[in-house]
């Protein structure tokens, strides 16, 4: 086995390397917003107080894109990455303290440190893929990144899974040490192996360089922060209450659905680049992306009248679910290739670390609004937001560049 890994080339290798980093991290961050939002409704929070829990995680991962990714082009990617694997292991750490102790600031703090953990890695690795596919093989890096973005949602979704699991079987506490166990031998190895200086910037990298100057970037950016919000104002906080409390569902059966809808959606991601027309040779573009967000809001407005209607809620709210993820996945592999593809060669981390500063704003206000409006209104509610997040992000989609490149 480790003849075959020594074989390969460096690239490879380093690719391999990022990408078994970035599944570890995933897991664990999965499976830690499963257990905060499961345990904590347990105990008789709100969905309002629960989606209160993720506000620094969402707001610092705002800040972190932002400035990761100048710190990306300055330090080395293989820093940043390092820095969140650690950051993530104090996070769970600092959740491992005596149930009395669980309060609502010292949550919230270490859920900030575990947000800009998240973010300085996932930056990493997608700036990193840039790094390591040449110029001009565009339907290599389309690849490349649809497997890293598809693998890496599978595995969250396995950490929702895993998540359910730990709470029912060692509890909260347990749960938390395990993962900061497991993560402790990754960061390890990731200190030993990356490369260094991997996506260092060889010019000066001013700290006013990171607000991204490309009118395409932009663009897109507004688009992802509607599209993420669209999906995170009735997944995060209101499905996985609406399925405890109106089903009746268990822990296991809630975090063990959400998890097979993730694992599924990641396999669609990986999917995405087939899809799309890369194997007839074509590649996305502006006009591509619009047509799926479109599709996409077309799909939520119909879950939305159903839930609403009250037509077969446990069918609607499955099926439902799954074309919703299907759909979602191509419109997310598709913005994820965009990306990197207009970012820069030098100092890509700055282009890609503003991209996820709208995605990671997007998340943040899809949060707070899933639980406010879950609370005051009910899942239909959150299902009308989401349409109309999605009709947004098909309008902005209008203004992305159009091209005729062939994979």
């Amino acid at each position: 086995m480790i003849a075959a890994v020594s074989s390969l080339s460096k690239d490879v290798r380093q690719y391999m390397l990022v990408t078994f980093n970035y599944w570890n991290f995933t897991i664990t961050d999965g499976a830690l917003r499963m257990l905060v939002v499961l345990h904590f409704y347990q105990l008789g929070y709100t969905a309002l107080e629960i989606a209160s829990l993720f506000l620094f995680y969402e707001f610092f991962g705002v800040v972190t894109n932002l400035i990761g990714g100048w710190l990306g082009a300055k330090l080395g990617l293989n820093r940043t990455m390092n820095i969140g694997l650690g950051m993530q292991v104090v996070a769970l750490l600092m959740l491992a303290v005596p149930s009395s102790f669980l309060s609502v600031p010292w949550v919230m703090l270490a859920q900030a440190m575990s947000g800009i953990a998240k973010d300085l890695n996932k930056m990493s690795a997608k700036s990193a893929i840039k790094t390591l596919v040449p110029d001009g093989q565009q339907g290599a890096l389309y690849k490349w990144i649809a497997i890293l973005t598809g693998s890496k949602n599978a595995l969250k979704g396995a950490g929702f899974f895993i998540g359910g699991l730990l709470l029912t079987l060692l509890g909260f506490q347990g749960a938390v040490v395990a993962m900061a166990a497991v993560l402790l031998v990754v960061l390890l190895m990731s200190l030993k192996w990356l490369e260094k200086d991997m996506g260092k910037a060889k010019k000066a990298i001013k700290f006013s360089q990171i607000f991204s100057k490309s009118g395409s970037i932009n663009i897109l950016s507004a688009a992802r922060m509607f599209l993420f919000g669209a999906r995170d104002v009735w997944f995060v906080i209101a499905l996985p209450l609406y399925l405890s409390h109106v089903f009746g569902w268990n822990h296991s059966m809630v975090g063990g659905f959400l998890a097979l809808w993730v694992i599924a959606y990641g396999f669609v991601q990986g999917m995405a680049p087939r899809i799309t027309g890369k194997a007839k040779g074509t590649l996305p573009d502006g006009r591509a992306a619009m047509g799926w967000a479109g599709l996409l809001a077309v799909v939520t407005a119909a879950i939305a009248l159903a839930v609403q209607i009250g037509w077969q809620p446990e069918i609607t709210i499955v099926v439902g679910l799954l074309i919703f993820g299907a759909v979602f996945a191509v419109n997310s592999s598709l913005h994820s290739y965009l990306i990197v593809s207009y970012a820069k060669e030098d100092g890509v981390s700055l282009d890609v670390g503003f991209y996820y500063m709208a995605n990671a704003m997007g998340r943040l206000i899809g949060t707070v609004l899933s639980g406010l409006v879950y609370q005051e209104f009910g899942l239909a509610a959150c299902l009308w937001v989401s349409f109309a997040f999605l009709a947004a992000t098909t309008l902005i989609s209008l203004w992305l560049p159009r091209h005729t490149a062939t994979a």
